[in-house]
């Protein structure tokens, strides 16, 4: 299933994108993959309500484009989950 994203903000420097029908786990998991860029000055999740769509803020420093930061983190989310399972596996078939 697609993740139903809505850009709210995008500027050379901030970038605020609702995630529509998403629960917070994945996205306060990008924010801290975020704050690991040191192109990255803040990388937010916020929520108003319990059940409503999370926002992710992120502004960044030194020209850096908030969208590339924001893809590159989650890419590097995504590597770090197809190793987990590679590890599992190996260990399943042991």
């Amino acid at each position: 299933m697609a993740m139903k994203i809505k850009i709210l903000e995008l500027t050379d420097d901030r970038a605020r994108i609702l995630f529509e029908d998403e629960g917070k786990t994945y996205i306060n998991a990008l924010a801290v993959e975020l704050i690991n860029d040191p192109g990255v000055d803040v990388a937010q999740h916020r929520q108003a309500f319990q059940f409503s769509d999370p926002e992710l803020v992120v502004t960044t420093i030194g020209g850096r484009p908030p969208l590339l930061a924001i893809t590159d983190a989650a890419k590097r989310l995504s590597s770090y989950a197809g190793e987990l399972l590679r590890q599992i596996e190996t260990i399943d078939t042991a």
